[in-house]
Order: structure tokens, then sequence, then C-alpha cells
């Protein structure tokens, strides 16, 4: 009986995780938040891209959540969720999950992210170039997504577990969306899944990381690796947050 090209396995640090049909673990690259792959050259020499054109799944996997791209090389390879899939070159075995936090931008790949981590240059809805200080650069930044590479923003005005913009009509949640996002369930491995919360606006619930009410941009239209909102009101009034973002004031 033919086995499915990617299945679930039960890995003892990670839980559920994607593998190939003989349980070799499969990856994502944070640079790939815009559903293209950005490893290429020597790059695939440790991290050689997975591809299946099997229609088979293993319990548990939605084939809505699979795709296939056709890389800049022309080689074709498949998507989880948008997100380009790997082997890491020093896995020896099925199980093993060596690649886990390399360079701070490969990850494990599981089918119940809720926040996952994108490395990418911020381009604002002024279509000018930012850095990591919201100062017209070019330069990578590390940021918060969902588990489909979307950006999520704070507002610099908020306070902890406060959030300062949505209206009681929500009549303006529709710019800058508080309630898309309802509960975590994982997060990327160098996020601290005990800093993601939830706070009550006005009746409804939203997520918080590290006191940060969290936001989609309307403009970014749920599009990965849209960073239009950093240039909303003025640069750095709407920043995305990372790892190494400080706790919201009280």
């Amino acid at each position: 009986m033919p086995k499915p090209g990617v299945q679930l396995a039960d890995n003892t640090k990670f839980g559920k995780i994607l593998t190939d049909s003989a349980g070799n673990t499969l990856y994502f690259f944070s640079i790939d938040a815009d559903g293209n792959s950005g490893c290429t050259g020597g790059c695939l020499t440790a991290w050689p891209i997975f591809y299946t054109n099997s229609t088979l799944l293993g319990t548990g996997l939605d084939a809505g959540d699979f795709a296939t791209i056709t890389r800049s090389d022309g080689k074709p390879q498949t998507t989880y969720k948008g997100w380009p899939l790997y082997y890491f070159q020093s896995d020896s075995k099925a199980g093993d999950v060596n690649g886990d936090l390399v360079g701070k931008v490969w990850f494990v790949a599981k089918p119940d992210y809720t926040i996952m981590l994108a490395n990418k240059q911020l381009v604002g809805n002024d279509g000018v170039a930012y850095d990591s200080l919201y100062q017209p650069n070019l330069g990578i930044t590390q940021y918060i997504t969902d588990d489909r590479g979307r950006t999520l923003y704070a507002f610099a005005s908020d306070h902890f577990k406060h959030n300062s913009y949505t209206k009681s009509d929500f009549s303006n949640n529709a710019t800058w969306p508080c309630d898309t996002l309802v509960s975590i369930k994982n997060v990327a491995s160098l996020l601290d899944k005990s800093k993601f919360d939830t706070t009550n606006v006005f009746g409804k619930s939203q997520i918080v990381y590290n006191g940060w009410p969290l936001y989609y941009f309307g403009p970014d239209s749920l599009k990965r690796g849209r960073t239009k909102g950093v240039s909303a009101g003025h640069p750095g009034l709407w920043p995305v947050r990372n790892a190494y973002s400080l706790v919201a004031p009280q």
C-alpha cells in the first residue's frame, strides 16, 4: 500500500510535526514568508528542497493546505500553508529535528502553529523600504506573523493588554482588525509561548504578545509577506514585534 507523500509524526520535543513518507523531518524558512523560496545556490546543499507529487496525505492533514510552487531555478517545491518545505542535511535519521532554530530562521514544520516568524525587508504602504528602526533603509527585519505568513502589528499608543485604538462599535476594525486571531496553539520556537495572552476588547478577544495587543492591517488584504502597515500614520506608529520586543508599558 503506498505511503502518504506527507504525514504527521509524533516528536518528543515538538509534538506533531510534518515529515516525508519515511519520517524525515520537514522545515520552514522564515525568509520565505511571501511564499517564495529564498533558499538558493549553496543554501540548498544544507537545506534540500522537498517535493512530492503524491496526493496521499497522512491522517490529520488537509489537502487544501498543500500546493506546489515553481522555484526561480525551475524546480517544483511542495508548500504547506504557503511555506516552502525543506529537509536538513544534518538530520541523519527519521525523527531528527536538528534544523530547528538554525540561524534563528529555520523552524520545524508543524501543523498547529498560530504564530510564525518572518525575516524580510519591511515595505510600507507608501512603497518605501524601512529598516528595523523604521528609517528609510534597506535591511532585513524579523517579525511576528500568523501561521500563513501574514504580518501582525502593535499600536505604539497601546498599553499593557489595553487596546486604545478600536472603537466600541468596531467601526474602525476593518482598517486594523483586532479580532481575527482569538487563541494560540503553538509558536515558532524562538518565541516564548508564555508571553502570549488575550485581552477583552468590547466583548471580543484579542491576542496580545508581551502585553501588546496584535492587529492585522486591512490594506495588507491578508496577503502573506506584506508589511504595508509599518508606514501607516507615521513610520513606527504601528511597529512589528519579534522575540526581542520590550514589554508594553503599563
